[in-house]
This record gives structure tokens, sequence and C-alpha cells, in this order.
């Protein structure tokens, strides 16, 4: 057994869990809200009148045995009635209805009694404001009434009170006359009263049912037996709804509401918690040292707060201390710059004044210049007044067009500091970088994972980023996906990381087929890493990626079609020919169609491949076929009119769609923005688990079918040992069509156009940061074979 010392000591370090967040006290009579969180009744009932509720109707308290008259004893004349205590919200109860004010409008008080008629609105939703959870946490129209109350909170309570001696206070009778009042050494626990031995055995005569109350140690706050229903009456809670969370008696669960929900007898659901919340603690204690360890890390990472909190001062103090010298040198170099130019403009003007002053009257070159008219002697006047004359025209000339030699209003010598001010109003400590924002657009899963992100115009500069990233509902490791250990070990072993990516954008390779992968980024810079930004979902193709280029030996009509030179993309136009031939046919229309195909040729195994048409494409059909066919259809072509090469159906005549043959070709056809998924028989299901295909057929094309807009990345994935070809949304990998496809012999990818339009292969990621064209290949390992070769 433990000693009593520790056990104190356990008690004590309770405490904390036992206060209320209203009042910071010790919680009494707590009742559990919906967000779970235990407060006392009267905090919740004041909190919610002070916030303009109604007052709320809590359940009266039992009366005393002296109130009930036919219990009354012979004693009891000379004994007073005991006066129970009145409590605040007893008192805001009695007060009646309150006057409308701002702080507590006049409420209709929905929900709060029976018989509520319907032309009164709908009722009052309580919203209660929750201090742990930070929110506000809906109530309900009837308010604290739908509350329980937490009777193992206030068992615990009681225990923690006596152990920590909190409870030394005597508890005296309540049926004592005041001057000689006992110590109470029984309670009842449905009188709900203290007694002393003397006042039990009045109170309680044998004989009476009174005597099969049952007794207690005296207590201040008296608790119910059990829980009852808030809404039926007397009606024991004996089950649990998990999917409320909810305890119900046997009427409640009757509800609709609950219909389709799991719910559980009490003592069921109670074994289950038990079991669970034990496991939890039996695996904290089991972990004590890393418990020890964490708070030694904590206590040390506090230190360590403390004194960089003091050295971020001092930097702070130092930063300050540069500015103000930066500003004081530049300050003085300003001044210097000002009293230079201040001693310029002096000079210049003084010698102006002084100029000025020399053309008065009696001084200066006018005195001069008098004496020199004084002059006889012709030549000697002749020879000195040159000089005379020139400084008398120079004199006039500035006379006649006066101006300052300086300006005096120093104009150009004030400062535009609004820029500085307003880097100074928002001098701040360095930030770490805002969640990045990733680019829909550009991010794509092919032959391996393109992430291309950007950060928001108002955040900081990053230095560097993480990239992580894991593979959606497994953990590595082996972990189960549930259960505590589960959950620890996809926390530890879930996210794979790039670390100091530069750039916006990041490749990443050796990836699993099939497979959705989940992706976040983050920036680091000076003050540490950033937000994470929002989690983007790739998933990657369903076989390994076919990397071809478009063949152009097969003669391509040049003045309809054409290939770029990196041989990935193709461009149909209407040539002259087509423009003749309409020329002559006013009713109708003959259309040619330039087929195209792709340099590999496939023997075995699954591929995927994608590419993207323009939307303004007239039609254009993708899809794959046999090379033999292929190579027939492109030298001897055929009206499209003509069913014996539909490349939709790939039937040569009625006598195969007997003998339910592969057909020879598998296109589906796009077209002005939209693509059509042909109807089909149900000869033949898809096999991709619980991703069904919009549409799904090995059969001819029937006249009905749907269209749906043109994805911007259209997916074909052909599995040759099965000869079925997939067609999906590139984008989602959502399969949009299936369809079946003779692989006799080699297959390979085609496409073709009638009319105008555009296609482009997807390049891989791995060639996007190649210079150079790309080394055209033939051949895929043993399994493709070249064009040429057959």
């Amino acid at each position: 057994m433990a000693p009593r010392f520790q056990v104190k000591s356990n008690m004590k370090s309770l405490e904390h869990e036992l206060h209320c967040h209203v009042c910071k006290d010790i919680v009494k009579q707590p009742v559990v809200l919906p967000c779970q969180h235990s407060v006392c009744l009267m905090c919740a009932s004041e909190v919610l009148v002070a916030n303009g509720y109604p007052p709320p109707e809590l359940p009266p308290e039992p009366n005393s045995p002296a109130s009930t008259p036919n219990t009354r004893s012979p004693r009891q004349a000379r004994r007073p009635v005991p006066k129970a205590e009145q409590r605040p919200i007893d008192r805001v109860l009695r007060s009646g209805p309150h006057p409308p004010s701002p702080s507590m409008p006049r409420s209709p008080g929905y929900g709060t009694y029976p018989g509520r008629r319907r032309k009164e609105g709908p009722p009052l939703v309580m919203m209660f404001p929750c201090v742990p959870c930070g929110r506000d946490v809906e109530m309900g129209e009837k308010g604290l009434t739908d509350c329980l109350r937490n009777l193992t909170l206030e068992r615990i309570v009681e225990r923690y009170r006596h152990t920590v001696s909190l409870g030394s206070v005597a508890v005296m009778c309540q049926f004592c006359k005041p001057p000689q009042a006992l110590e109470a050494t029984k309670g009842c626990a449905d009188c709900r009263a203290n007694f002393c031995n003397e006042c039990f055995k009045l109170y309680h005569p044998w004989g009476t049912p009174r005597a099969q109350h049952e007794h207690i140690l005296p207590t201040l706050n008296f608790r119910p037996k059990v829980l009852t229903c808030p809404e039926h009456d007397q009606e024991k809670l004996q089950f649990y709804c998990r999917s409320c969370q909810r305890l119900l008696c046997p009427l409640c669960k009757l509800r609709r509401i609950h219909t389709g929900h799991k719910i559980l007898p009490v003592a069921q659901a109670y074994q289950a918690l038990k079991e669970k919340i034990t496991k939890e603690m039996n695996y904290i204690l089991s972990n004590q040292d890393t418990v020890l360890a964490q708070i030694t890390q904590l206590e040390s990472a506090i230190t360590q707060t403390e004194v960089n909190s003091v050295s971020a001062r001092e930097q702070l103090a130092q930063s300050i201390r540069d500015l103000t010298a930066a500003l004081a040198e530049r300050h003085a170099s300003l001044t210097q710059a000002l009293e230079v130019a201040r001693q310029k403009r002096g000079e210049a003007l003084a010698a102006q004044v002084a100029e000025r002053r020399g053309l008065m009257e009696h001084a200066g070159l006018m005195a001069f210049t008098q004496e020199l008219l004084k002059e006889t002697d012709q030549p000697c006047f002749v020879q000195a007044s040159r000089q005379t004359h020139n400084r008398l025209c120079k004199a006039i000339e500035n006379l006649q067009h006066f101006t300052l030699a300086a300006d005096p209003s120093f104009r150009h010598f004030q400062l535009d500091v609004s820029k500085e001010l307003k880097l100074l109003t928002e001098l701040n400590f360095i930030q770490a970088p805002f969640a990045p924002v990733i680019d829909t657009q550009r991010t794509l899963a092919y032959d391996q994972l393109f992430l291309c992100w950007r950060l928001p115009q108002d955040s900081a500069p990053a230095w560097h980023f993480s990239v992580e990233y894991r593979r959606r509902g497994v953990v590595p490791g082996g972990a189960s996906r549930g259960g505590l250990r589960g959950g620890l070990a996809a926390a530890r072993w879930g996210w794979q990381r790039l670390d100091e990516v530069s750039g916006t954008s990041a490749v990443i390779d050796r990836l699993e087929m099939d497979s959705v992968y989940v992706l976040r980024v983050r920036g680091c810079n000076k003050a540490g890493y950033g937000e994470y930004s929002e989690e983007v979902y790739l998933h990657t193709p369903p076989a390994p990626v076919l990397n071809f280029y478009l063949d152009s030996r097969w003669g391509l009509h040049a003045d309809r079609l054409v290939v770029s030179k990196e041989q990935r993309c193709a461009r149909s136009v209407p040539g002259l020919s087509l423009l003749q031939a309409a020329d002559h046919a006013l009713t109708s229309c003959h259309l040619t169609s330039d087929l195209l195909v792709g340099d590999v040729a496939i023997t075995q195994g699954r591929h995927y491949w994608a590419c993207s048409v323009e939307p303004g494409s007239y039609l254009v059909k993708v899809g794959v076929g046999l090379e033999s066919k292929l190579q027939e259809w492109f030298h001897l072509p055929q009206d499209m009119a003509s069913p014996r090469y539909d490349p939709d159906s790939g039937h040569d005549s009625g006598a195969e769609d007997a003998l339910d043959s592969a057909p020879p070709f598998c296109f589906l056809t796009m077209g002005m923005g939209k693509i059509y998924l042909p109807q089909h028989s149900n000869h033949h299901h898809s096999s991709h688990g619980n991703r069904d295909p919009i549409a799904n057929s090995n059969g001819p094309s029937s006249p009905t079918g749907v269209t749906y807009p043109l994805p911007p990345r259209l997916g074909v994935c052909l599995d040759f040992e099965k000869g079925r070809v997939t067609f999906y949304d590139a984008h989602s990998l959502r399969p949009l069509w299936e369809g079946h496809v003779d692989c006799s012999g080699p297959v390979c990818p085609a496409f073709c156009f009638i009319g105008g339009g555009a296609l482009q292969l997807q390049e891989l990621v791995a060639n996007r940061n190649a210079d150079q064209t790309p080394v055209r290949r033939v051949t895929i390992q043993p399994r493709v074979s070249n064009l040429n070769n057959n």
C-alpha cells in the first residue's frame, strides 16, 4: 500500500484537473457541456444570463424531511425548520422577468416550457462560450436542462477534499438549534440533508419508509443516486449512441433521429471505454522514461528561451543603435552639405550686392567713371577707358536682365522620408515564409511527380523549401492504420521529405504505380520553417509510362498534317485538296482522315501514356490499333463514312459481331471541346476495383452515347495480355471509357485527324530540364518492335 504522504502528494497534483474554467476554482455541481468539458452549474447559469439569454430553469432541490407536514415529529415544534442558503441563481430565478435592456433583451422563452405555440417563432438556440474550446458551443433550445451532471467528477472532488484536508470544516447538523448545534455524523442521500445521531433517529423512525433511506457520510454537496434522462422524468440512461456520443434512455432510443445509429448498452460502452482508457493509461505509464526525457527537454527549452530572449533583446538594442548611428552619420553628412551650399550661395549673393553697390552715383564704378571722364588727354583716355566701357556694358545688361546669382529657397534640400518612415513603421522581426500556394495547373503525376508552387505576394522570402509526401492510406513499416500504435507510427513514419529544395518546383521519383500520394510544402528562412501549404492529392499512372514520338516516316500529307521538330506535337489544317473537293460538291462534304501513329509497337505488358487535344479541334481520334491494320488503312485510305474502317468499332462486318472478336482498332473521338463516350453492350465488365468507368464495352458503337467536357489531358492504358484499352482523365486518373482491341500482333498508339485540329503528347517529367532534343527510341526493351520490322 502506498504511504499516506505519497497519496496526498498525488491528490495535490490533481487539483489543476478539478478547476472550473470559468471561476478558476474547484468545480461545484459540474455539468457536462456538449463539447464534453465540465463547468460549475452556477457558473454556466451566470454566463448564459450575462450573455443575454433568459434565466435557465434549473431542477429544484428536494425538500428536507422537516418540510413535509405528514412526517413531522412531536419535537418538530421545538426545532426550527432548516433554511437553505439562498443561492445567486435562485435570486435570479425568483426576480421575475427582466425589463428589456441592451445587455439582456426580452426573450419569449422559446423551448423553456411545455406547450409552446407554433406561431411564437423558432426556438432560441443558446450558445455557450467554452473557454477550453475557444469557441461558442451550441447548447440547444433547452440549454442547461439537456446537460447532465458529472457525478464522477463530483466523487473525485469529494475524495480530493477529504484526502487533502480541504474537507476538515465541520459539517453541522441542519436540524439542531443554532446555540446547541452539533456536528453532523450522517447524511441522508434521499433526504439530501445532514443529521446528528439524535436527529437522524428522530426523522428516520423505525418501521417507517424513511428508515430504509441510504445514509452516507456528511457532505455539503448531495448528488442523485443515478443519472436520469433530462427529457423523460425518472427514466434511467441505459444506452449509449456512438454516433451522437450521448447517453439515451429507452424512450430516447426509439426516436427517429437515432435511426441507423450504432447504439450499445451502457454496460458494454462502459466496458469498452474503460478498456481503452486503461490501455492508453498503461501505454503512457510504460513510457515514463519518454515523458521524463520530454520534460527535461522542455525545461531545457524554457531555459534556452530565457537565454535566447536576452540575446535577442541585446541584438534588438544593437540594431536600434546601429540605425541611430547610421541616422546620426547621415544627419551630419547632410548638414555639412547644407552648410556648404549655404556658404556658396551667400558668397554669390554678397558678390552680387557689392557689384550693385558699385553702381551707385558716388561709389565704386560710377565714381571711377566720373573721374575718368575728366581726362582731357585723348590718347590716354582711349587707352584707359576700354575696360571701363566693357564693365559699363555688362552692368547695363545686368540691370536690364536682373537675376539672383543663387536660389535662396533651398527647395532641393528637403528630405522625402515617406518611404523610410513606412519602412520604419513596418520595422518588425523577421518572419517565416507564409504557406506556399501549389499551382494545380502545372502540378502533375506522370513518369515522376512534378510539384510546382509559389509564395503569396506579402510573404517573406524563403531561402529554401521542404517538400513532404506520403502514400495515402499506407503506413510504412507495417503498422496498422487504426489504434494508438498505428497513429503514432503514422506520425513518425508516414511522411517522407525532400529538404533544402531550391526554386519553386520539385521532382519526386521512385513511386508506386496506381497509388494516391499526398504532398505538401513549406518554406524556410532565418526565422525557421513557415506554415504548410494545403495538401494536394496526385494519382500515379496505373502502368509504366510509355515514352514515344510521332512517326513521320509514313508519308504524311504535308499540305494537311504538320509534325513539330520535337515530334511530340501535330497539327492538321484543311489543305488545298479539301477546298477543291468542297468547290465541286455543294450538297455534301467528303472529309478525309489523316492517320498518325507512334514510333513504337507494343508486343506485351501494360503501358500508359497521355496527350492533350486542342479544344478548338474539329475531330480528333485517340487510341491504339494493330500495326498491320494501321498500315493497310494508311495505304488504302477510305471514306470516313464507310463502316469498314470505323475506328470506334474496328469491325469489318456484321460477321465479326457474331463471332464477338476483338476489333483491330480502339479509339475515342474528341472535338469542339467535347469528348464522346459510346454506350455499348455489357458483354465485358471492367475490373478496376471500385473505380467504375463511365462507359464500358467491346462492341460496336450504338447510336446513343454521352458527351462530356474535354479533359485537359487524356490518358490511355493498354493491357496487351488482356487486349484491353482504358481511357482516363489524366488529371484525376478517373476512368472514362474501356474497350477491347485485337492484340494478336504488335499494337501501336494511333491518332486520327478529321478536319483542323492539334494534338500534343505529354512530355516526360524527366525530360523537362533537357536542353537538347531527345533521341527517338524505337523499341522498349524486348517488348516493342519497330514498325519497319513488320
